[in-house]
């Protein structure tokens, strides 16, 4: 099987551009202004007379690892670290709530608002039937 291909394809020669200078003036740039992404960076350079191209800086500053995150993800809002909370030494000094709700057997709902005293277990119970109303 024979396949057509010309002969510039085997002696192609890379010629890469060294970019030892504008990697280290990049690094420079992020170091000064943390909060400036590839796109700003791109934009100091020109004005700076630098012949780069968007695409050269956009490759140099993501091997140099000066990505910035846009936004935290939502789950690392729960995988951060808790801070411990201190226990209380005396009475009232926290309280717990929370509202439980039901319903009877004739279809009435009731709803419950517990509140705890967290030093000593005391709980405070009120108790609703409809939305605003105390029962009598």
């Amino acid at each position: 099987m024979a396949v057509e291909l010309r002969q510039n394809t085997f002696r192609y020669i890379v010629r890469s551009r060294d970019d030892r200078a504008v990697r280290s003036r990049i690094k420079e740039i992020a170091a000064v202004r943390i909060r400036y992404g590839e796109e700003r960076i791109y934009k100091l350079l020109r004005r700076e007379g630098w012949p780069d191209n968007h695409k050269r800086v956009r490759r140099i500053y993501r091997e140099e690892g000066l990505n910035l995150r846009l936004k935290r993800p939502k789950r690392a809002k729960a995988a951060q670290n808790r801070m411990t909370r201190p226990q209380p030494t005396a009475l009232h000094e926290c309280w717990a709530m929370d509202f439980v709700h039901d319903q009877l057997f004739d279809g009435k709902k009731i709803r419950a608002l517990t509140v705890v005293d967290i030093f000593n277990g005391f709980v405070l119970q009120l108790m609703f039937r409809n939305h605003l109303q105390v029962p009598a």
